[in-house]
């Protein structure tokens, strides 16, 4: 699904309460007002973490590897509907309330193309097991230029080197360690 730039959003506080005010997204990011949104990491029961590599078309780390389905929470929805719309937008999953588990919320406060994109957001974040083949994934063209299964190893090798590899974004290691131990206490590994 193609989004737009015409998507209003809840603004809340810098603490992530609700403030009662809806925006375009744009102005949110223009401005720096926070917002709510999503962050889905998709595993396996074998020990695998689904990654979504960034579209190359994306203005904020093209091509980086990252989280396996995010997005903005739209004005009046619920958390967990926003995970699992993401999730089939992207995707082209379809998730159930009761697969989701929150793990935690990631305050992120970042300026991008010299402060024209104020990022100011709370990514409130889920875990689910992938229970399908990741052939059977849809993802759309415009957000996602490739998916790959990873093992936890694997994944702790990529991090760190990250400041090196293209890999991640480096500067959200201590998010990425913070995914792998709820993963690896999920699997009870």
């Amino acid at each position: 699904m193609n989004k737009t730039s015409e998507e209003y959003i809840d603004i809340v506080t810098e603490s992530g309460a609700p403030t009662g005010k809806v925006a375009l997204k744009d102005d949110a990011h223009r401005n720096g007002w926070y917002h709510n949104t999503i962050h889905l990491w998709l595993y396996t029961k074998n020990g695998e973490i689904l990654l979504q590599q960034r579209s190359h078309k994306k203005s904020i780390y093209p091509l980086l590897w990252d989280v396996s389905a995010a997005g903005h929470v739209d004005a009046g929805e619920s958390l967990i509907n926003a995970a699992i719309r993401e999730t089939r937008e992207e995707l082209g999953l379809l998730l159930k309330p009761e697969q989701l588990t929150k793990i935690g919320i990631h305050k992120h406060c970042k300026n991008y193309n010299n402060g024209q994109i104020k990022d100011y957001e709370f990514h409130h974040v889920f875990i689910a097991e992938l229970t399908v083949n990741i052939e059977e994934l849809k993802p759309d063209d415009e957000e996602v230029e490739a998916l790959k299964l990873i093992s936890i190893s694997e994944f702790l090798y990529l991090l760190t080197h990250s400041q090196t590899n293209n890999h991640f974004v480096g500067e959200n290691r201590d998010y990425y360690l913070f995914i792998v131990q709820k993963i690896k206490k999920s699997l009870k590994i």
